[in-house]
């Protein structure tokens, strides 16, 4: 389908590839694993997909001020992202499953983290979280997932398994949505046993994505000890943690998930925290949505959600500079 052209109503995506030597906020870089998922899977699609459907939507969030004196609601401020934020296009890893493939992968994302604020990967499937989590140098994660992906093998339901047993502390790992009927009870006990920080998929309901996050970020932002390092979270956007309902492009969604503004919430939340500085958002299957493109269409949003609050740190950054 074409889409109308108004020059009043820029779209978001379309951003230029890095140009080297130049620093970005944010970077955009296609991950798409997908030959050892669990499930038949399309997901080496996704990105393109993803791409194609960010330009459905504008770059422009709107901020709800204070109302005045009798009035309803305050004025609306427009911050538009490509005005605050430098984003990127880094294009995709080319084949980016198995050893070779992980090892390319995590060389890109590298590249790209030592002159981007936050790298966010398009996957694939959740094997993507394992080697980029380890090119953005990751000293804590935060997962917004269903499962808890502690797998025995190697396979999208591993990543968490590999990155513990290569490294990372498990004590500065947060898992959020894990959700029922959709874990074993041995796996429950290795998260317990290792130290993971879980949050089920009711509890997180209960609280809300603002407590939640910043109680997140407390445990995976915890600083690591070695001054030199530094503090960096990367943040796996499971989008299987949703409601089948507007999520059926996702493999293992389950009805009961979360709701799309659920997501949304928590992940803008994250994105405004510098420390969160890589993310990934994985487990979508374009080959396999809804007519409509919702999974996908959430997936963008996902994109646009974490640059939402970049910018919005920016532009509140911003406005405490011109008022002191």
């Amino acid at each position: 389908m074409t889409l109308p052209t108004d020059p009043l109503w820029p779209r978001a995506g379309g951003w230029p590839a890095p140009e080297p030597g130049t620093d970005a906020d944010a970077a955009l870089l296609g991950v798409p694993t997908w030959r050892t998922s669990l499930s038949p899977t399309g997901a080496h699609a996704t990105p393109a997909a993803v791409r194609e459907a960010l330009r459905r939507y504008s770059p422009t969030v709107l901020l709800q001020g204070e109302p005045e004196r009798h009035a309803i609601a305050g004025p609306v401020e427009p911050v538009d992202l490509d005005e605050v934020l430098r984003i990127v296009d880094a294009g995709d890893v080319d084949e980016p499953d198995g050893p070779d493939g992980e090892a390319t992968a995590r060389e890109a994302v590298a590249r790209f983290a030592e002159r981007t604020g936050l790298v966010i990967a398009l996957g694939g499937d959740n094997s993507a979280t394992y080697p980029v989590a380890q090119g953005a140098r990751a000293t804590g994660l935060i997962t917004i997932d269903a499962h808890f992906d502690l797998r025995d093998g190697v396979s999208n339901g591993s990543p968490v398994r590999r990155l513990v047993e290569d490294g990372l502390d498990p004590s500065r790992i947060v898992q959020l949505g894990i959700a029922d009927f959709a874990n074993s009870s041995a796996y429950a006990r290795r998260a317990a046993e290792w130290g993971i920080t879980v949050v089920t998929c009711e509890e997180l309901r209960r609280r809300g994505a603002a407590d939640v996050i910043a109680d997140a970020l407390d445990v995976a932002g915890a600083w690591p000890g070695d001054e030199a390092s530094g503090v960096r979270v990367h943040l796996d956007v499971d989008v299987d943690v949703c409601d089948r309902a507007v999520a059926p492009g996702c493999p293992a969604s389950v009805p009961g998930g979360l709701e799309a503004r659920e997501l949304r919430a928590l992940v803008r939340a994250a994105g405004a925290d510098p420390r969160v500085t890589s993310a990934d958002i994985v487990e979508v299957d374009a080959t396999a949505d809804a007519a409509d493109g919702r999974t996908v269409r959430l997936a963008a949003l996902c994109v646009l959600e974490l640059l939402a609050g970049r910018a919005l740190r920016a532009a509140d950054n911003a406005r405490g500079m011109l008022s002191a």
